[in-house]
């Protein structure tokens, strides 16, 4: 069974990609934390209705003989990323990042991606135990 097809597991690993990129983005952040004249950065919102539409569409790679593997198209940097426009202070060498800041939110990003991946575990055992197997 490919769960990437049940609708719900597709958001899922769409909010968990999204969540690791937004990781990645904070780590940039606070590695140029004395770096002069960086802006903080983050990611666009993770939203529910724009990922919804975008499963609708999702392009595939197509094989053109039976000795092709199947897979979905994927694209790295599908998520944007953005500057933040209302930094809380800038230091005067122009540089906008807070690592209290960014340290809360990487707290935060922490915190959903364990609540994602925990809510995914509980959807694949209460999939086994329909289909018989997680007893």
């Amino acid at each position: 069974m490919d769960f990437n097809k049940l609708t719900l597991f597709g958001l899922m690993k769409g909010q968990m990609g999204w969540l690791t990129r937004r990781q990645e983005v904070l780590a940039q952040n606070i590695a140029n934390a004395d770096t002069p004249g960086y802006k903080a950065k983050d990611l666009k919102s993770f939203n529910f209705q724009d990922m919804v539409k975008s499963q609708k569409m999702r392009l595939n790679a197509v094989t053109t003989s039976p000795m092709h593997m199947e897979g979905a198209r994927r694209s790295t940097s599908s998520f944007a990323v953005e500057e933040n426009r209302n930094p809380y202070e800038t230091s005067p060498d122009g540089n906008s990042v807070v690592l209290e800041e960014q340290m809360a939110m990487v707290g935060e990003n922490q915190a959903q991606f364990q609540l994602t991946s925990e809510l995914y575990r509980k959807h694949i055992a209460m999939i086994k135990t329909a289909i018989g197997k997680g007893r």
